[in-house]
């Protein structure tokens, strides 16, 4: 694959794992976790290369980013959902 489209996947990747954090659901987050994964893979096959371009870091940092808050939804809705569990 071309530097330059997997750059773009990277960047790709970062916003949808932040979009799939802000929808308040546990299996979407888990998707967030794997599609940042995934970016990361991606931009590290970019840094690899040589050609570091803006959107390869920039999409590092996203994925990140989506990668942290998509594990702390998931917790937050697990421990939601053992505090539920709790209380019957």
């Amino acid at each position: 694959m071309d530097i330059e489209k997997k750059s773009t996947m990277c960047l790709t990747f970062g916003i949808i794992s932040l979009v799939f954090m802000f929808i308040p659901n546990g299996v979407l987050s888990i998707i967030g976790i794997i599609l940042a994964i995934v970016g990361l893979v991606y931009g590290k096959q970019v840094k690899k290369s040589g050609f570091d371009n803006g959107k390869a870091k920039v999409g590092r940092v996203l994925c990140w980013i989506g990668l942290i808050l998509c594990i702390i939804a998931v917790v937050l809705v697990a421990v939601g959902i053992g505090i539920l569990m709790s209380a019957r």
